[in-house]
């Protein structure tokens, strides 16, 4: 029963994102015809990558943005809106939500900011903004927050103040930091990966990770999720989610917060309480996640995930042409819980036909600075097919030609 349960709200999870990122209606409450205004850059990047369905600019004091007429508000719009984008002054917000809920909107995205963040004044701000979108049905994420994109074609949709659309791709990327987004969706462009979709959360009023990965692991188009991290909100429900999803798709996290400096850092940046380092690593342990410390190693695990398999195990052959490098690579496997085999019979048998005889055949394989390009293209062969290996780690180090 409880199994029946937790899959009904799966699917209704499923169900009441896709106003959120896969909208057909988009209004853009505060879009405005001043230059570099969040307003401005957000309604002209729907244009600009040509958004498949139909954008509204919202605004009572102008007549039309981008030559697009505006309405007053939310309510005065002809069609139906599927996402609503707010950016106007916090103290402004709730009456817009409160139309929104009237005119029957399904997600609305608060780039604003002056709410959980700032204390128990905005955080009251917040509790109401959430009570009025329960009351409508209406999934909110934010407030404090980028924005959201959906790379796939068919849709097209950069509803965030950042001028980087990513190509299409099959990673999924979440943020609880704007900055950091911005930081990410141009470390993906420089590094042409691919990304399916994109949701900067904020401050997880009511949207939140547990959400994306609910979404995200029945995404055809997602293969591989990314998330950044100050705080894993309900953190059994989070283990939960995430334990279920790694047996069908790898999750990468950079999780903050691992010091008290950075704790305190973090409740400050988006009044979450941050998740004790202890605890954090008890999480990731029992779940299967892939913990990463910084954005370059995000990004590297990320490539390597959205060309290879899961591997099938933890036992892994490491073929190099430099024995340092080789030895560096066992320690760091060990060192991460890896095991490093003896090689079959079969297999060595097989390495032993075509490889110098100064080639040491242990586990790892050294071939020496001599290996050339057939012969590192036969030893892959012949460690892919090994039965006691799941993982193989090649390593080239560029020989020093001389001339004598």
């Amino acid at each position: 029963m409880e199994d029946k349960t937790i899959e009904q709200e799966k699917a209704a999870t499923i169900a009441s994102l896709r106003s959120l990122l896969q909208p057909h209606s988009i209004a853009v409450v505060g879009a405005s015809r001043r230059q570099a205004t969040i307003g401005n850059r957000l309604f002209h990047h729907l244009l600009q990558q040509e958004f498949k369905g139909v954008v509204y600019p919202v605004n009572p004091n102008t007549e039309a943005v981008a030559s697009v007429k505006t309405a007053p508000t939310v309510l005065d719009i002809s069609g139906g809106v599927d996402l609503a984008i707010v950016i106007i002054p916090a103290d402004e917000v709730n009456q817009v939500i409160e139309q929104c809920g009237q005119k029957g909107v399904g997600s609305v995205v608060i780039i604003s900011a002056g709410f959980g963040e700032i204390g128990a004044e905005g955080k009251k701000k917040q509790d109401v903004i959430l009570e009025t979108c329960r009351r409508y049905g209406m999934r909110l994420v934010g407030p404090n927050c980028m924005g959201v994109i959906n790379a796939n074609p068919e849709v097209s949709m950069n509803a965030t103040f950042s001028s980087v659309f990513p190509r299409f791709g099959n990673v999924a990327l979440g943020t609880q930091s704007g900055a950091l987004g911005l930081a990410i969706l141009e470390y993906a462009r420089d590094l042409n990966i691919g990304l399916s979709t994109f949701v900067s959360i904020g401050n997880r009023a009511d949207v939140s990770s547990n959400d994306l990965l609910q979404y995200w692991v029945e995404d055809p188009a997602t293969d591989v999720i990314l998330l950044y991290l100050e705080s894993f909100g309900n953190p059994r429900k989070f283990a939960r989610i995430a334990r279920s999803i790694t047996l069908k798709k790898p999750i990468v996290v950079v999780k903050s917060g691992r010091t008290p400096a950075g704790s305190r850092a973090a409740t400050s940046h988006t009044g979450a309480l941050a998740t004790a380092e202890v605890a954090s690593e008890a999480l990731f342990a029992q779940t299967g996640m892939i913990r990463v410390d910084t954005l370059e190693e995000l990004f590297d695990v990320a490539n390597m995930l959205s060309h290879q398999p899961i591997p099938s195990g933890r036992r892994v052959a490491v073929l190099t042409n430099g024995g340092g490098p080789g030895i560096l690579t066992a320690d760091a496997c060990a060192e991460r819980g890896l095991e490093l085999p003896s090689l079959s019979d079969k297999t060595l048998s097989g390495l032993k036909g075509f490889l110098s005889s100064r080639a040491s055949l242990a586990n790892p394989v050294d071939m020496t600075a001599e290996a050339t390009a057939d012969e590192y293209d036969r030893a892959l062969r012949l460690l892919a097919q090994d039965d006691n290996i799941d993982i193989v780690i090649v390593i080239f180090i560029p020989p020093i030609v001389t001339q004598a």
